[in-house]
C-alpha cells in the first residue's frame, strides 16, 4: 500500500475515540433532557409508591414519599456528572435546581393526580395489576406533559440547555 493512499489513511485512523455529541436539533435536546429528567423522576416515583404501598400509608404521605425522592433521584442525575466535571457543589447545586425543577414539578404533578384519579390505585397493593398499570399509565402521560416543557425551556436557552454548556464529558452521561 502506498504511503498516503486512501487504504494507508484509514488504516492509520484510530476508530475507537470517536466522541459522543450531544444532540444538535431542539426537538433531540427536548427529548434527551426529558428522558434524564424522567429517568430520575421515575427512579423516585416507583420507588416512593413501592415504600409507602408496601408500609399501607396513606396517599397524603406516599405521594409526599414518591414526590421527595422524585426529586432527589430527578437532581441527582443532574448533579452528579457536573460534579465528576469538576464543578463546585454549590454550582452544580443550583444548576441543578435550575434546569430540573420545572420539569420535576410537571411531571410529578400529573403523575400524582393521575394516580388520585383513578379509582382504587392508591390502596392497590404492589402485587395487583391495578398499582402497576396506574403508575405506568401516569408515568407515560407525565413524559408526555413534560417534554413541552423541557422543549420551551431549551428553545429559550434555559433548563437543560444550560447545563449542556458544562458538560465536558458526555460518555459519563448516557448519551448526553
Amino acid at each position: 500500500m502506498e504511503s498516503g493512499s486512501p487504504a494507508s489513511r484509514h488504516q492509520d485512523h484510530d476508530h475507537t475515540t470517536k466522541p459522543i455529541r450531544p444532540p444538535t436539533s431542539l426537538n433531540a435536546l427536548a427529548w434527551n433532557a426529558t428522558v434524564h429528567c424522567f429517568t430520575g423522576c421515575a427512579i423516585g416515583e416507583v420507588l416512593g409508591m413501592v415504600l409507602a404501598t408496601a408500609f399501607r400509608w396513606g396517599s397524603t404521605a406516599t405521594i409526599l414519599v414518591a414526590v421527595v425522592l422524585a426529586f432527589a433521584f430527578g437532581y441527582g442525575f443532574t448533579l452528579i456528572p457536573l460534579l465528576r466535571n469538576g464543578m463546585a457543589f454549590s454550582s452544580a447545586a443550583s444548576l441543578a435546581l435550575l434546569a430540573d425543577t420545572s420539569s420535576i414539578m410537571v411531571m410529578e404533578l400529573v403523575d400524582n393526580t393521575i394516580m388520585l384519579i383513578v379509582p382504587g390505585a392508591m390502596v392497590a397493593g404492589v402485587t395487583e395489576p391495578l398499582f402497576w398499570g396506574s403508575l405506568a399509565v401516569s408515568l407515560v402521560v407525565a413524559f408526555l406533559a413534560a417534554y413541552p416543557v423541557n422543549r420551551w425551556l431549551i428553545a429559550r436557552g434555559r433548563g437543560h440547555a444550560v447545563v449542556h454548556q458544562h458538560h465536558t464529558d458526555h460518555s459519563t452521561e448516557g448519551g448526553y
